[in-house]
């Protein structure tokens, strides 16, 4: 476990946004390329459109997991739920680990900066800001996640394999 996560990272330290580096870091499960991942996740950086709520990697982690094991059909309530139950897991364990899934309390700030424009990365940026390690984090837990499923977790039961490991 950790390679998916030290991609996250790399790719944030790269200049990818947050929501962006752990969604590309899951691109051979996604099936999505790199370019695609980047576009899908580019608004969600700096908890959702640099307005500081749900953080970043979070959503990212999230978008990686839906696409990898949610669900697409609107009448499916059972696994609607289970994909729920599944995003409510992933967050419940960041949370964990940081106290909180909101970007603005992750920065230990008080409110929004109120502005869209992104800061620049430089040495300065990246010697205030957990968002690497915090990609590095979102990506591993999805990881750790996805390796302990079992078919009875995914989207498509195969009831002679109930129990099994993906």
């Amino acid at each position: 476990m950790g390679s998916r996560g030290e991609k996250a990272k790399q790719l944030f330290l790269k200049g990818y946004n947050c929501a962006q580096a752990v969604l590309i870091a899951f691109s051979d499960m996604t099936g999505l390329d790199e370019k695609t991942s980047a576009l899908i996740a580019s608004g969600f950086g700096g908890g959702i459109g640099r307005m500081r709520e749900v953080c970043g990697t979070l959503c990212g982690a999230f978008m990686a997991a839906g696409i990898i094991n949610g669900y697409d059909k609107p009448a499916d309530f059972d696994n609607k739920a289970r994909t729920y139950k599944m995003i409510q897991e992933l967050a419940a364990r960041f949370k964990e680990k940081n106290g909180s899934i909101i970007c603005k309390e992750l920065l230990g700030l008080k409110s929004a900066e109120n502005t869209y424009i992104p800061e620049k990365r430089t040495a300065e940026y990246y010697k205030k800001r957990p968002c690497p390690e915090l990609a590095k984090q979102a990506a591993d837990i999805l990881e750790e996640y996805l390796e302990h499923l079992t078919v009875d977790d995914t989207a498509v039961h195969n009831n002679s394999q109930k129990g099994q490991k993906l």
